[in-house]
């Protein structure tokens, strides 16, 4: 049995206040990592700088704390921003293209959804290389007109991982994927490259997030592969979907936590999210302390979670 210290993780983007579905993944790493006798580290992913603010990370960092899933290091401070981290991502970038070939790619979004290419099963489009095939002229020509995105390629192999959640996943990088991006033409890093370089920084061992992550998985896998580092372990979260299907949305507002705490408390909130869950047998208020001992990656539902808001918020209304 291995004597590894358990090392989570939070991974939070400000673009948005948490709603319910973020809070349910963050309630099972908190209880994953904590149950192993293990710490949480809080990483804020601002790396889109348009999109996310230091209001809404300041308000993610005071709804953790006011909801029990306190965390043993990391927070707002140079090293855990994302949004900071530019020489050290650039690093990293140098050490792949050590190791694999990465190459300017010109096609823009619009181009590539339009393409009559394969689409992954995340509906983006599989990328066909277009832009690697171009001579080192055509390069020089196209950087004078445009910036460029940077990909690196794939090989045509298979990534496979075992899910502790959803057993065993495969992909073959060539065919289900196609060669991905690691610097968009904005400058920004790829979430693929920043999040594979901070948890080899942070020392992380356990990651949990989202099912709709675990696509992204063998991608990183590659990218572990390339700077030689030890790959963590892996559990997918059930997600919290609307009952038409869709995944709740911060954009959307989706039973956001401005909301759930003018109605509710903080432990009414996590009682009825580990009740849907599957981690206890009964909605009631708790903290999550209080439900470290009844935790079990076994009793997690298999498929995802139907949520109607008007029930959820009669339910754990004071």
């Amino acid at each position: 049995m291995s004597t590894e210290l358990v090392r989570g993780r939070f991974a939070p983007s400000p673009s948005g206040r948490m709603h319910l579905g973020n809070v349910a993944s963050s309630l099972v790493a908190w209880l994953s990592a904590k149950s192993a006798g293990g710490v949480v580290v809080l990483r804020i992913e601002d790396l889109d700088r348009g999109r996310c603010t230091r209001e809404y990370a300041e308000q993610i960092a005071r709804d953790f704390e006011r909801l029990g899933l306190c965390w043993d290091e990391g927070g707002l401070y140079d090293g855990y921003l994302q949004s900071g981290c530019d020489d050290y991502y650039l690093s990293v970038l140098e050490r792949v293209a050590a190791k694999a070939k990465v190459y300017p790619c010109f096609c823009t979004r619009a181009e590539l959804h339009t393409a009559s290419a394969p689409h992954a099963s995340d509906g983006t489009p599989i990328y066909d290389g277009r832009c690697k095939r171009l001579s080192t002229a055509e390069c020089e020509r196209l950087l004078a007109e445009r910036p460029a995105a940077l990909r690196v390629e794939v090989p045509d192999r298979e990534y496979s991982f075992d899910d502790r959640r959803l057993g065993r996943i495969s992909q073959n990088l060539a065919r289900e994927c196609g060669d991905f991006v690691l610097r968009r033409s904005d400058g920004i890093f790829s979430y693929q490259l920043a999040v594979v370089a901070d948890d080899i920084r942070m020392g992380v061992t356990e990651v949990v997030r989202g099912r709709d992550l675990a696509d992204s998985t063998p991608r990183q896998l590659y990218l572990y592969e390339l700077l030689d580092a030890p790959r963590p372990e892996y559990l997918h979260t059930p997600l919290l979907v609307a009952p038409d299907g869709k995944r709740l949305s911060k954009r959307e507002k989706s039973l956001d936590l401005g909301k759930l705490f003018e109605i509710s408390t903080p432990e009414r909130i996590i009682g009825e999210l580990a009740w849907r869950l599957g981690i206890i047998d009964r909605s009631e208020p708790v903290t999550p302390t209080e439900i470290l001992g009844e935790f079990s990656r076994e009793k997690l539902v298999r498929g995802d979670v139907t949520i109607d808001e008007r029930e959820v918020l009669e339910h754990i209304g004071r």
